[in-house]
């Protein structure tokens, strides 16, 4: 907390990437967002000791130590948001209360796949969820970050920082310009419980529908907070729960024995 390098550099970044703000490019009938919390990423990457060595291990550790502070703050404020958003979610329609349930279905893509690869429990962390914020916080709570559930899911985190904005913006568009759905359904869609990813997605919605700006920009907002909402509990309850069976049947498929019992930290 009194490494002052670390806060200074911090506070740098962040000025730097808000003064960049956010750059879109026409790619096809998509269009690449491209915002803030990509470029603090990469260019706090390239300050690392790997690269131009502006800060070192310890400071490094300093900032790996913080993430949990940072995060117990972002969980207060979505805490204090259920309360008052209770009577949003009761009167909003079934699919956008229930579509954290498609979700679900992902784990029994990434599991195995994460497993077949060559990943032990970091697959429970890397694929029980889209691994934003409210989810590294949940696996800190849990099993910790500095363990093998910590690494996956802070991987999956930065991958989605980096690629998860490009790769939305671009699904997004393309799924209008070809798919049957509807851009309030696309809209709805968006809001996976990510901002970044849900203004991409929007972003891009926007640009081939301008006349429905305002409705698609609702209906995707109201979907991230949504998923941000119950999503969490969705995690807490059915996910991992799904996710240790999975990882064990899946441990047990592909090296004849059952995983290794670790005890939750």
């Amino acid at each position: 907390m009194k490494n002052w390098k670390v806060h200074g550099i911090v506070l740098a970044l962040v000025i730097a990437a808000e003064l960049i703000g956010i750059l879109q490019f026409k790619v096809g009938v998509g269009t690449v967002v491209l915002l803030p919390m990509l470029y603090a990423l990469i260019m706090g990457i390239f300050l690392s000791p790997k690269f131009l060595k502006v800060v070192n291990q310890k400071d490094m550790t300093d900032a790996g130590s913080l993430i949990t502070v940072t995060l117990m703050l972002l969980m207060a404020r979505y805490g204090t948001l259920v309360g008052p958003s209770l009577p949003k979610i009761i009167s909003s329609s079934p699919a956008l209360i229930l579509q954290e349930l498609g979700n679900l279905g992902t784990i029994f893509v990434g599991i195995p796949l994460a497993v077949f690869l060559g990943l032990k429990r970091e697959s429970i962390g890397a694929a029980h969820s889209v691994a934003r914020e409210p989810n590294v916080a949940l696996i800190g709570d849990v099993y910790g970050l500095d363990g093998a559930e910590g690494r996956g899911v802070m991987g999956v985190y930065i991958c989605g920082t980096v690629f998860g904005t490009i790769f939305f913006g671009l699904l997004a568009s393309f799924a209008a310009a070809y798919l049957p759905f509807h851009p309030y359904a696309l809209a709805m869609a968006a809001g996976v419980g990510s901002a970044s990813m849900m203004t991409a997605a929007v972003g891009s919605l926007v640009a081939m529908y301008p006349q429905m700006a305002d409705q698609i920009a609702a209906f995707g907002a109201a979907s991230n907070m949504l998923s941000g909402l119950d999503g969490l509990y969705m995690s807490l309850w059915m996910a991992l729960p799904m996710s240790e069976w999975l990882y064990r049947k899946m441990y047990a498929i592909k090296y004849g024995k059952a995983p290794v019992k670790e005890v939750a930290k």
